[in-house]
């Protein structure tokens, strides 16, 4: 039975009442009980995405202090499309806004082609977190002729990474547990044991030794749901204990050191049809302690982040 149709299923027996209600019990029982396969391969057909990344800080005193908003619009052309090793993904656009300061876009970044192998790894043979080049990403300028600082030029590099980071949790684990494990709603399993280095040290914005290290990544497939007007499967993942090191360099004489502590955690709604994203959420807390050259106090900051992706994908396209 198609997925929509068993929603449609479940929906109009909950309308009901006696036998018919029982009815619907039964079904949603057996729906719920049943054997999933969330392992299937992407439908081939193209699929476009937009992402909203906040990021929050937060004063001593708890108050908000400033809150910084990164914008991306992707579109992918999967392998099975144009018969590539991987999919081919194309920037669309992305704007950034810092605190008060008016939206603006990063017309490099529009029209930016590149190929990312989910299921190869986190890293590829250069080093790559997720096959993403870095040379886009250094010396970026807004529209205005305006240069972007290391740290926020960073969180664009990161935009990316945040986002195919969704795919790679919902891919085939190949060394271990992953999204192929998850086959009854309630099921939880370890994806990553902690301790797994990503490298985040990227050319003209952060420094050597520039590293993000993941505690234990779990996956739990919580249950059925609607994103965007269709079935999903929703899977949690939970990755708490995580820590990074950076290193900028806002002037070339001068290195801005930060060490601290992050807790990430969200939901990712895959297609029961096409198996593709069709929604992913996450909510971070970061604290983190900054030492700046000539200055006698550490700097401590807390950064709540929050992302939503939505797949806009026109429906008959799917």
């Amino acid at each position: 039975m198609k997925a929509r149709t068993l929603f449609l299923v479940i929906a109009a027996g909950l309308l009901g009442a006696g036998s018919a209600g029982a009815q619907a019990r039964d079904t949603i029982s057996a729906l719920l009980h049943q054997s999933f396969n969330l392992d299937r391969p992407r439908a081939a057909a193209s699929q476009r995405y937009t992402m909203e990344s906040r990021l929050v800080m937060h004063a001593p005193d708890g108050a908000i202090a400033s809150t910084d908003i990164y914008r991306l619009s992707l579109e992918c052309l999967p392998g099975a499309v144009t018969g590539t090793d991987g999919d081919r993904w194309t920037c669309l656009g992305f704007t950034v806004q810092l605190g008060a300061a008016p939206e603006v876009a990063v017309p490099s970044l529009a029209g930016w082609s590149y190929v990312s192998h989910h299921i190869a790894g986190s890293a590829d043979a250069d080093g790559r977190t997720l096959g993403i080049p870095h040379e886009p990403f250094a010396n970026l300028v807004d529209q205005n002729g305006k240069a972007l600082p290391p740290g926020n030029a960073y969180h664009v590099y990161n935009a990316f990474i945040d986002f195919h980071s969704f795919f790679f949790l919902t891919d085939r684990n190949p060394r271990g547990p992953g999204i192929q494990d998850l086959t009854q709603v309630g099921r939880r399993i370890i994806r990553a044991k902690a301790g797994s280095t990503a490298a985040t040290n990227v050319e003209g914005v952060t420094g050597n030794g520039s590293s993000f290290t993941n505690g234990e990544i779990t996956l739990e497939l919580k249950g059925l749901g609607l994103a965007g007007g269709r079935p999903c499967a929703i899977v949690g993942y939970d990755s708490g204990d995580s820590s990074f090191i950076m290193s900028t360099k806002p002037m070339p004489d001068m290195e801005v050191r930060t060490v601290g502590s992050s807790h990430y955690h969200g939901d990712i709604y895959l297609d029961l049809d096409t198996s593709w994203v069709e929604k992913a959420t996450l909510s971070e807390m970061v604290v983190s302690e900054t030492t700046v050259p000539g200055v006698a106090n550490k700097i401590h900051g807390v950064i709540e982040r929050t992302i939503l992706v939505q797949n806009t994908t026109a429906d008959g396209a799917r």
